[in-house]
């Protein structure tokens, strides 16, 4: 008897940096320094960021990459579905990896400092695709709560 192994590669497993840059090659785009760093930075990051918070990161690790091109590099991978544009109220746009297994969280801000968390919610994320079930919407969705951090509530 004979047996088979057939191997499945999980794509959450690759790194979401190599994801976006192969997806970006696969598209005939190519891959310079600045946008593979551009990307590798995003990566690491926990929340989203700005393009000057970007920029400002960037330059902080040593590495010389030009503000226009982290402009280019994050409408390039906002166009290409890679990155999730964050509106947080405040007219900046932020931006972090859209990963390709749809693990995503949301965001709080501090109304009086500007600070702003990450958080995650399985209760809040099962209500969320529920009402957009019964009123026949995807179930993408973005949430942004309000408030006042401890510092600021301690001030």
């Amino acid at each position: 008897m004979r047996t088979s192994i057939i191997l499945v590669m999980d794509v959450s497993a690759k790194p979401w940096s190599v994801y976006a840059l192969d997806g970006l090659r696969e598209a005939g785009f190519r891959s310079g320094d600045a946008r593979k760093a551009i990307v590798a930075h995003l990566d690491a990051q926990d929340c989203c960021l700005s393009a000057q918070e970007l920029h400002g990161g960037l330059r902080s690790a040593g590495t010389r990459v030009g503000v226009a091109s982290v402009y280019r590099v994050l409408d390039l991978l906002a166009a290409r579905n890679l990155v999730t544009r964050i509106d947080l109220g405040d007219g900046i746009a932020r931006f972090e990896p859209a990963r390709p297994d749809g693990h995503h969280h949301h965001h709080v801000v501090c109304g009086d400092c500007g600070k702003v968390d990450a958080f995650s919610d399985p209760q809040l994320e099962r209500a969320l695709d529920e009402v957009a079930r019964r009123l026949g919407y995807s179930d993408a969705h973005e949430v942004v709560l309000r408030g006042a951090c401890e510092n600021c509530r301690t001030r």
